[in-house]
């Protein structure tokens, strides 16, 4: 596939976004002829983590992971620019759901239909902006409230595919969804050149 404008996937990213759910999907897009770009809230280095729920524990411990860059703010984005989003997990999506521009962008790609993937954490996103409502989606089980409470439908499955929306349950599921999406992306840039 030829990496050009209309291959180009965002990846949305803050502070304690998850590193796994975050790098994953970016090699992966690269793999596949795509151009990720990452976005936030600013043009600026994020400090990603790593969750893990460890032997003994019952909730899950986090500690620093790799720091990424963000290539554009939330606010430069204009969807027509690009073929899909990703809704990275990690904590970083409970705070950047309240960002108007990242809201705007969210409720753009899911009204055109375009590939989207989310991912743990990522849910809280396009359930704040009110883009779930009918929709069945995994995600971690502690986010099930959020999706629910918001009129989704959770499935306890690590891939979940509901028309453009693909989505995981957490980084352990990445193998299984990944590729789902990937699938529609490239259908999408197939249809985009006919």
């Amino acid at each position: 596939m030829k990496s050009d404008r209309s291959a180009r996937v965002l990846i949305v990213v803050g502070d304690a976004s998850e590193t796994v759910d975050t790098l994953y999907p970016l090699y992966r897009l690269q793999e596949a002829g795509f151009t990720p770009v990452v976005a936030g809230p600013e043009r600026r280095l994020y400090q990603m983590v790593m969750h893990e729920v460890r032997p003994g524990w019952t909730i899950t411990r986090e500690w620093e992971g790799y720091q990424i860059h963000a290539d554009v703010a939330f606010a430069e984005v204009d969807p027509d620019d690009y073929v899909g989003i990703f809704f990275s997990g990690g904590r970083a999506p409970e705070y950047l759901r309240y960002d108007e521009d990242l809201v705007r962008i969210t409720r753009r790609f899911f009204a055109e239909e375009k590939p989207i993937a989310s991912v743990c954490h990522g849910v809280e996103i396009p359930a704040f902006a009110g883009c779930l409502e009918g929709r069945r989606m995994a995600t971690v089980p502690k986010c099930r409230f959020d999706l629910e409470v918001c009129g989704g439908v959770f499935v306890d499955e690590p891939c979940v595919i509901d028309g453009n929306l693909v989505s995981g349950r957490t980084y352990h599921d990445h193998g299984h969804y990944m590729g789902a999406w990937i699938e529609l992306l490239e259908r999408a840039v197939s249809e985009a050149a006919t």
